[in-house]
């Protein structure tokens, strides 16, 4: 059977991260742990915020792999972490929640649809970043579908 794409396992909250690498390795690391992606998939998602940033605005950043690191993906997940302090994301920009996506052929193209409809409604960015439990988080991504 295929694994959750969002499980409460790969959903971490309030974590205090200091930095813009150590948080897309953080973010990657739960995907790798979870068996979503090897370990060669974190070098990729730095090779894509090299090319450009995943910072979406919102205080929201989407770190991803690059187009050839579907070879790192054995299946579609996405990993949220939340830093309530904020991550300098350049450019002014402050980074609280992380959405580490991994997807199998192009099925990361209708997660990101899906997350940037969440993500858009700034009441939702309020409830992920005042989520006192796991379930909170499934629960307004389970509603996109």
């Amino acid at each position: 059977m295929a694994k959750d794409v969002l499980s409460k396992d790969n959903i971490k909250l309030n974590v205090p991260l200091t930095g813009k690498e150590e948080a897309i390795r953080f973010t990657g690391e739960i995907l790798v742990n979870g068996g979503y992606v090897d370990a060669g998939y974190i070098d990729k998602m730095f090779e894509r915020e090299e090319m450009a940033s995943t910072y979406m605005g919102n205080f929201l950043a989407i770190p991803h792999g690059t187009e050839d690191a579907k070879k790192n993906v054995f299946e579609t997940g996405i990993s949220v972490v939340t830093v309530p302090e904020g991550i300098d994301f350049g450019g002014g920009n402050l980074a609280k929640i992380f959405i580490g996506i991994a997807g199998k052929g192009n099925e990361h193209l209708e997660i990101l649809s899906n997350i940037a409809i969440v993500c858009s409604e700034e009441e939702n960015i309020e409830k992920i970043l005042n989520a006192r439990s796991e379930e909170e988080i499934l629960d307004l991504f389970s509603e996109v579908g």
